[in-house]
């Protein structure tokens, strides 16, 4: 696993042993970031469900001004603070140690997101959780965009109800990307 572009461009990234994440793959990786590389320069970006980092630390390399990573589980968030040290990027990275809603409490009022990126476990249902959360906050930019990493069964259609649209679906061999904007009212 390594970085593929931008700034710190092919530094390895480090990802933990056993099943307990899912690291995107590098072709998928880099099919996600050709789809936004425009949102990205300058852009704040939140990495939920983080694992790794990868995903928040390629936006880094890619010109983003600065990324926040959440991940409750102890061993990911102790790899995604030695990859945040190894590619130098903690001028421009915090990590939240804790649960994903507990996180989005603590940003809240000082932090606003161009793009907030999840990949959480699958089947559990958690995706419905953070937009419903989103919903009410100020965290998502009015023109922001929310990306989930899901499974390719996964039924998006709830997305509704909490004021998002789903603007596009990515498919991949195993899993997919949906791409969410929050409905202006």
């Amino acid at each position: 696993m390594r970085i593929i572009a931008g700034s710190k461009r092919s530094m390895p990234l480090k990802t933990i042993e056993g099943n307990d994440t899912r690291p995107t793959t590098d072709r998928i990786k880099e099919t996600l970031f050709n789809m936004i590389q425009g949102e990205i320069p300058g852009a704040y970006f939140l990495d939920l469900f983080a694992g790794s980092g990868q995903i928040g630390l390629e936006a880094v390399s890619r010109g983003a001004n600065f990324a926040v990573f959440v991940e409750n589980q102890k061993k990911a968030a102790a790899c995604i603070e030695e990859n945040i040290r190894f590619t130098k990027s903690e001028r421009e990275s915090l990590l939240f140690k804790m649960d994903v809603l507990s996180a989005l409490r603590s940003l809240e009022g000082k932090y606003r997101f161009d793009i907030i990126f999840m990949d959480p476990p699958y089947h559990k249902k958690q995706e419905e959780e953070v937009l419903c959360y989103l919903k009410d906050s100020s965290l998502l930019k009015e023109d922001g965009l929310v990306i989930a990493e899901a499974a390719l069964n996964a039924d998006f259609s709830f997305a509704k109800e909490f004021g998002f649209q789903v603007t596009r679906e990515k498919n991949y061999k195993t899993n997919k990307h949906v791409f969410m904007v929050k409905v202006q009212k």
